[in-house]
């Protein structure tokens, strides 16, 4: 067969993105994307550590177990970059939306529909996977548990979407503020630390989810708008949130764990706190002075086409690699427990990382070629229904539905022990009527999957 009647690779059809991509687009931008949802996949693949005990499964925590391994999370908790990336990305999206005419609803339905397309099929497979297991007698706990652990990943989309929805807001703010919109933020992180921690007043803690987020995204502004264009500026705030993240744990109240520990009283992830701003900052800071050497390194085809490939099916990776693992797991729990009698934090458990993290990219891989397709944009709807706006009680409504089922997902999971199903159906329910609320509409639904 001839070159010309081969079919295309991922990698062919991706390097033909990365030639196309404009000369002034900001690769940096993609490739601290792919690199933040990466360096996730990578932490949950070995903070996740089950073993068998007593002929039981048991859901260990490496941060738990190894009390030293907390400290990689200053490393792998890198959700302040997607944080900042967005912000950069929803500053140039909606100032040309404004440049163009464009409304609101056209804006964030677009950007809803990349997010939350590629997460239905994932609540249809965990949904039909708890229904079946629970027909076929499955221990509930071990149904609960892989759901709980497989859908961990959806509670960032609720609060990334809400972040987006207030970008009219937050963008004004910036242009009337500045940095000192950055600041507004961060005061009320502060307050708002200060309400649990020293006067424990109960549940106010996540409002940090809006305030803690909010600041890191203000930062994406920032760049956006140049003002890390000097590398030694950025190292500077580096600097500054290095600093206050020592100064937060050694003094202060905060864990070094960036994440939730079992059995810790504080979290600094769920809901955020100053500690996790701090190291946002740092993040930041860190990232943007080494800007110019990603630039340069993403001036070659190879790792400008290798960012391009993995952004390509960003969402998807995000998205299965915990159920790849889920997979992995089953697998050698079918075959007599095979490497799950090895102790989490053992010197072979360590050397048997490379052998099963091979394990999760290959049970991965046909999960991504399965489902990346929800990820490309869905063609609009035809007809008069194009030239008519989204009503925005819809778009408003269909958010919060979609948001309201991503949290409880994350908070209780979609099995259940109690019931006939063994499936909270009303979990479930909620993102796929508020897609539907949304998509379904005149305007600017688009697609009629799912």
């Amino acid at each position: 067969m001839s070159n010309a009647l081969a079919k295309p690779t991922l990698w062919s059809r991706a390097r033909q993105m990365a030639e196309k991509a404009p000369p002034e687009r900001n690769r940096y931008v993609d490739f601290l994307r792919a690199l933040s949802i990466l360096a996730v996949v990578v932490g949950h693949w070995l903070v996740a550590a089950p073993y068998i005990s007593d002929g039981a499964v048991t859901g260990g925590h490496l941060l738990g177990i190894i009390p030293w391994t907390q400290w990689l999370t200053l490393g792998f908790q890198v959700m302040p970059l997607f944080f900042l990336v967005g912000g950069f990305s929803n500053a140039m999206s909606w100032s040309a939306n404004r440049r163009d005419g464009g409304t609101y609803a056209e804006w964030f339905t677009g950007r809803m529909q990349r997010l939350v397309n590629p997460v239905l099929p994932l609540f249809l497979v965990w949904t039909l996977f708890a229904l079946t297991g629970t027909a076929l007698g499955v221990a509930r706990p071990i149904v609960e548990m892989a759901c709980q652990l497989a859908l961990i990943p959806v509670w960032f989309l609720a609060v990334y979407l809400m972040i987006a929805a207030a970008v009219p807001f937050s963008h004004a703010l910036w242009q009337r503020l500045g940095l000192g919109s950055f600041a507004l933020f961060v005061a009320g992180a502060i307050l708002i630390d200060v309400a649990t921690l020293r006067f424990d007043l109960p549940y106010i803690n996540f409002l940090n989810f809006a305030f803690v987020w909010l600041a890191i995204h203000q930062l994406g502004y920032a760049w956006q708008s140049g003002h890390f264009n000097s590398p030694t500026k950025a190292a500077l705030w580096a600097v500054g949130g290095a600093t206050a993240l020592t100064a937060l744990i050694h003094y202060g109240p905060y864990p070094v764990a960036m994440i939730g520990v079992p059995g810790e009283p504080l979290s600094n992830s769920m809901p955020p706190t100053l500690a996790l701003l701090a190291l946002g900052i740092t993040q930041t800071g860190l990232a943007l002075a080494l800007e110019p050497l990603g630039r340069a390194m993403l001036s070659r085809i190879g790792a400008w086409t290798a960012t391009v490939l993995v952004n390509g099916m960003i969402m998807t990776i995000y998205l299965w690699h915990l159920t790849a693992f889920v997979l992995v797991m089953v697998a050698a729990w079918l075959m007599g427990g095979i490497g799950l009698h090895v102790a989490p934090g053992s010197s072979e458990w360590w050397l048997a990382r490379p052998v099963w993290f091979l394990l999760y990219i290959a049970a991965l891989v046909p999960l991504i070629l399965a489902f990346a397709r929800f990820e490309r944009p869905s063609p609009s709807l035809s007809g008069e229904a194009e030239d008519r706006p989204l009503p925005l009680w819809r778009l408003v409504t269909g958010l919060l539905l979609i948001c309201a089922g991503l949290g409880t997902t994350a908070a209780f999971s979609i099995a259940s022990p109690e019931g006939i199903t063994g499936v909270r159906l009303w979990i479930v329910a909620l993102p796929f009527l508020g897609a539907a609320l949304i998509r379904f509409g005149p305007a600017y639904t688009l697609a009629k999957k799912i």
